[in-house]
């Protein structure tokens, strides 16, 4: 680390992040959902795929390519021997239903006359599929947009359990020993206008998640045993009038301020602390500007949490929380220049690494939000970054995975071509690298 300013060494110590569990990649985003994968070590960074990326030679890096079946973009997760993933297989083609109320103009979407969910297990070692189990079906389901799927959030593994959740779609809990599904729960309804987007967490016996549609907005919790709803908050924040504007695709995190976890939330125009014991609200915060169809997830470093406004002028905003948890949280600095509308960040030190929608790469300064450098990459992300050995790895939808050094300028160490699209983000388990495309998912190591 170069530096560390006064401010953030005297919040050190103060404010931890809460594991998801003790299962390898056990979320999205890894076991504490920022992006870093800790312990993974002698990671590859060149490799070659075959014709087509269907035959791979001896000697490569890549170690086995496994079809997966549907359109999904959810991340792959990791327990003991097992990946998990997620799937929707579409039937037949609804017809186009009629246009967005108030003269609202509409939006290219994927349509299915019905779509049934499933969860996907294949073998860590062998690259073989273990288990597919059907979810549910859903028939007329609400459109998607052409850049989503009907099954974009990832999954959660806890304690031996899958937790796949599809917004309004529904809900459902898989016993991975047995592939039994031991509940699905579909009291979840919302428009999302867009389909889902945000994923769920576990917190103890809670499976947690965003509803924030154009027609309502509010955080739920289940407990994780039954399905059944514990607890539900609508959000408070005033917002805008027209319903577009109203929705959001968050994912919250569970972080520990001032010895107390509270749910970090980020919804249309605010920002929202919650108990995630018992729903309630603690404390909220206006972005002071337009924020909606909120993406990434939220990243935190000693007490400073980074938010993205999202669309139309994103803005990367860094929040204090604390000290305390129902203290209130303000915003330190915003920066305007290249800030991704979908994909997360990534903190390493005493910087911030975004990758733009467009293509951009930026660092940023973590205590001051000054920008470091920027460079064009090229293509365009959806995806969010993952740092491991040292090194960020991030996918964009042209299929170009870029491995890159983090340091004083942009260093592009490599550029790795799958010809699939690349929409879900990279995980990092060993000496290993687990990718989902729009195809396949690839286990790829030296």
């Amino acid at each position: 680390m170069k530096r560390v300013t006064w401010f953030l060494a005297w919040l050190m110590g103060w404010f931890v992040l809460v594991p998801a569990n003790a299962a390898e990649w056990p979320q999205w985003r890894g076991p504490d959902g920022q992006g870093h994968a800790v312990g993974a070590t002698g990671l590859p960074v060149t490799w070659r795929l075959g014709p087509a990326g269907r035959e791979v030679a001896d000697g490569e890096s890549i170690r086995w390519r496994t079809p997966v079946p549907g359109r999904a973009w959810s991340s792959p997760v990791i327990a003991g021997d097992s990946i998990w993933l997620t799937t929707a297989i579409e039937q037949g083609k609804a017809e186009e239903g009629p246009p967005p109320p108030g003269g609202r103009k509409p939006q290219p979407r994927h349509i299915a006359a019905a779509v049934t969910f499933r969860a996907i297990e294949v073998n860590r070692t062998s690259g073989q599929v273990s288990q597919d189990v059907e979810l549910f079906t859903v028939k007329n389901p609400q459109p998607v947009h052409v850049l989503n799927s009907f099954a974009s959030p990832s999954p959660v593994f806890c304690d031996g359990r899958l937790y796949c959740q599809f917004g309004d779609y529904g809900t459902a809990c898989v016993d991975t020993a047995t592939g039994a599904v031991v509940w699905h729960n579909r009291s979840q309804r919302l428009n999302h206008e867009n389909g889902p987007g945000g994923s769920p967490v576990v917190w103890k016996d809670r499976l947690i998640f965003h509803c924030d549609g154009s027609d309502q907005q509010y955080v739920v919790a289940l407990d994780t045993e039954t399905g059944r709803q514990v607890w539900r908050t609508d959000r408070s924040g005033e917002l805008h009038e027209n319903p577009e504007f109203k929705k959001a695709y968050g994912t919250p995190l569970v972080v520990a301020v001032g010895g107390r976890d509270i749910l970090l939330s980020p919804g249309a125009d605010w920002l929202y602390g919650y108990d995630p014991m018992t729903g309630a609200e603690l404390w909220k915060m206006s972005y002071g500007v337009l924020g909606f169809s909120i993406v990434p997830r939220p990243v935190v470093s000693d007490g400073l949490a980074l938010i993205g406004t999202s669309f139309m002028k994103p803005e990367l905003l860094a929040v204090r929380l604390g000290p305390e948890a129902t203290s209130p949280a303000e915003i330190l600095w915003r920066q305007r220049r290249g800030i991704p509308s979908m994909p997360s960040p990534v903190i390493i030190g005493d910087a911030v690494y975004l990758f733009s929608d467009k293509g951009v790469a930026s660092c940023l300064d973590l205590a001051t939000g000054e920008v470091r450098w920027t460079g064009r990459l090229g293509g365009s992300f959806s995806s969010s970054p993952l740092y491991a050995d040292g090194r960020i790895y991030v996918g964009n939808r042209d299929g170009e995975m870029f491995v890159i050094s983090p340091g004083e300028t942009l260093d592009v160490v490599a550029t790795n071509s799958f010809g699939e699209g690349i929409m879900a983000s990279p995980a990092a388990v060993g000496n290993a690298l687990y990718i989902r495309t729009e195809k396949a998912v690839y286990r790829i190591e030296k």
